[in-house]
C-alpha cells in the first residue's frame, strides 16, 4: 500500500484502487449511465450526467482527509482502464463501516468486485483497525450476493420491501464481518 499526500494507492494481483481524479469524470459518466448499474445501487442516478460525476468525485478528498468515507476507482493494472468504484465509509463511533461498490457492465464477470473488496477488507480491518465491516444488496443482485458470499461476509438478515426503487420495493440483504473472522 502506497501513502503519498493524504493519498493511498492499493495494489492487488490485476488491479489499482486509487483516488478519483477529475480527469475520470468522462469514463464515470460512460460507465454509470447505464441502466442495468441503476437498477442495483441503491443512491446511483439515472441517467448519469457528466455534472454528477464531477459532484461526487469532489467531495472525495475531503471525506477521506476527514477520515468519513474512503473512495477509490478500480483500475485494470495491466491496461489502465477505469472499471469501477469501491468505497469503505467510517463510522468512527462504532469502529465499522459499510462496503459498497459498482463495476461497469462491460467488465462484469471478470471478479474485479471480488478482488477489489478482499483488497478494501484487509485495508479496513489491518490498516483503520476496524471491528467490523458490513455490506448490503438488494435481493434481486445474484451477483452482488455471490461477491459477498465469497468474502465470507455473513448473512445477518433480509430487510423485507425496505427501498422502492422506482415502481417496484427491493429487498435488502444485510452482510458482515467481524474483525476476528477476517482471515490474516
Amino acid at each position: 500500500m502506497e501513502h503519498q499526500e493524504n493519498e493511498i494507492a492499493i495494489t492487488t494481483e490485476r488491479l489499482i484502487l486509487r483516488m478519483f481524479q477529475l480527469s475520470d469524470a468522462h469514463t464515470v459518466t460512460e460507465l454509470c449511465n447505464n441502466i442495468h448499474i441503476y437498477e442495483n445501487t441503491l443512491y446511483l442516478p439515472y441517467p448519469y450526467s457528466l455534472d454528477d460525476a464531477l459532484s461526487w468525485i469532489k467531495t472525495h478528498h475531503g471525506n477521506f482527509k476527514d477520515d468519513k468515507l474512503f473512495e477509490f476507482a478500480i483500475m485494470n493494472k495491466k491496461t489502465k482502464e477505469l472499471v469501477g468504484a469501491i468505497a469503505l465509509s467510517n463510522n468512527q463511533n462504532f469502529h465499522q463501516g459499510e462496503l459498497a461498490y459498482w463495476i461497469g457492465e462491460k467488465y462484469w464477470g471478470n471478479g474485479y468486485a471480488t478482488e477489489a473488496c478482499d483488497a478494501l477488507l484487509k485495508f479496513a480491518f489491518l490498516e483503520k483497525g476496524y471491528h467490523k465491516v458490513w455490506a448490503r444488496y438488494f435481493l434481486s443482485n445474484n451477483a452482488s450476493g455471490r461477491v459477498i458470499e465469497k468474502l465470507g461476509l455473513e448473512k445477518e438478515g433480509i430487510l423485507k420491501d425496505h427501498v422502492k426503487k422506482d415502481d417496484r420495493y427491493e429487498d435488502l440483504v444485510y452482510c458482515g464481518m467481524i474483525h476476528s473472522q477476517y482471515r490474516k
